[in-house]
């Protein structure tokens, strides 16, 4: 080295950082990676071809969350979760804060909406079969979405202390008394009290607006990621990662999710709205199924309504709860009714490994699967609809077998789903 000279200091490890940045987007670039998680989960995420309506439902489930958030966000601006104030603050919202009716019924509308979505999204898995392998995992967290929003639904539903409100709580709180040994103590836990009250309000304000909704916002990323590792199931139930080009290795029978789904959801979103909008604007109340008519009467703990039932996305599991009417080995049927209400809803998570079929899709198994699939679809609505009537002896008898066909489906599953005789699945996606 020459005298009086000074070797460079190179700084190395910096990567793409020790280049000067071209514009706004690179500068973000190099230091968060936008644009490959736009290639990963959009641009350059292939998605089988064949997608029908069905496949709509994701991205609705997806719109719906952020309806509920935004006018959630706008509702505790002026909500009080007082046992003395909370009705008064609701009426305050429809009656003096501008568009404040509007952003409640938008909440209220899309708490409805978003079970109708997630029932329809359920059931497209269930008879395209996207709960088997490789997808368990992305159903176990769709599962574990539904129960979490089931939650985040009932604890909301306390906080507009209406006469169905305050009720409604009671009598599901109540059922925790069934549990043998920590029952009671566990209803004292979770109302704070001996009644509802006061306490039980701030603890069911508290989960549902912070505590569940953080839960199911990292379920719902956990659901897509997991989606976009092993890839989207199709009508077909063919996978597309076991056909790819040989010089590209993008799927043969796959499109890339941007533009081509993107608009294709749009459409679906656009129509959507549309039926939103005419609920929220000319039926918020749905004939009492949306809003039910008692709960625009203050909570009276005096004042017993006439007919309890929740609303009609737990009406199904409702009437599984009224429909054990029997005491078995010498326990309580209230007992066997709280079992057998949280077997229906805990059953899903073992759907994967129940199903034998051969192949995943209904459009190449026997014409028998199809009569057993809209028997249980059939027997799920009955369920629904008697939830909502008052206890009768027909209604009751009519839900009992309905519960015995629902339960039937799920454990008669591993020997129903192998017979029959079952259609060719083609190698390659059909349009």
């Amino acid at each position: 080295m020459a005298a009086g000279k000074k070797e460079p200091v190179v700084v190395t490890g910096l990567g793409a950082l020790d280049k000067p940045a071209s514009g706004l987007l690179t500068w973000v670039d190099q230091r968060f990676p936008l644009m490959e998680n736009w290639k990963t989960h959009l641009s350059e995420y292939y998605a089988p071809k064949n997608f029908n309506f069905w496949y709509f439902f994701g991205s609705l489930a997806m719109l719906v969350l952020v309806i509920q958030i935004v006018t959630g966000i706008f509702l505790v601006m002026h909500y009080k979760p007082d046992a003395a104030k909370a009705f008064e603050s609701v009426e305050y919202i429809m009656r003096e804060v501008p568009w404040g009716w509007l952003v409640r019924y938008m909440h209220s509308t899309g708490a409805s909406m978003f079970f109708v979505v997630i029932y329809l999204h359920m059931f497209r898995g269930l008879i395209y079969g996207s709960y088997r392998k490789p997808r368990e995992l992305i159903w176990v967290f769709g599962v574990m979405i539904f129960l979490c929003l089931m939650g985040e639904a009932f604890f909301g539903y306390l906080l507009p202390w209406g006469q169905m409100s305050y009720w409604g709580a009671q009598v599901i709180v109540n059922l925790a008394s069934a549990i043998p040994v920590i029952g009671p103590d566990l209803a004292i836990w979770v109302r704070g009290d001996f009644v509802v009250g006061d306490a039980t309000l701030n603890r069911f304000f508290s989960f549902h607006v912070i505590a569940l909704p953080l839960v199911l916002l990292g379920l719902v990323a956990a659901h897509i990621l997991a989606l976009h590792e092993v890839g989207s199931n199709n009508p077909d139930g063919i996978d597309i990662k076991e056909n790819k080009d040989p010089k590209t290795g993008i799927p043969v029978d796959g499109i890339p999710f941007h533009p081509y789904y993107t608009v294709h959801d749009i459409f679906g979103v656009v129509v959507f709205l549309m039926v939103f909008s005419a609920i929220v604007f000319f039926a918020p109340e749905m004939g009492g199924y949306f809003l039910e008519y008692n709960n625009f009467i203050p909570a009276d703990p005096l004042k017993t309504p006439a007919h309890i039932a929740p609303v009609w996305y737990f009406t199904p599991y409702y009437s599984i709860l009224r429909a054990m009417v029997w005491n078995f080995f010498w326990i309580d049927a209230k007992v066997w009714g709280v079992v057998a209400m949280g077997a229906s809803t805990v059953i899903f998570f073992f759907l994967p490994w129940l199903d034998r079929s051969p192949v995943r899709s209904i459009r190449y198994r026997p014409t028998l699967h199809i009569y057993i699939y809209a028997t249980f679809v059939v027997a799920f609505l009955i369920l629904g609809y008697l939830g909502t009537l008052p206890p009768s002896p027909v209604g009751e008898l009519v839900s009992q077998i309905c519960t015995v066909i629902y339960f039937a489906f799920f454990l008669g599953m591993p020997w129903w789903s192998r017979w029959g005789q079952f259609k060719p699945v083609p190698a390659r996606l059909t349009m």
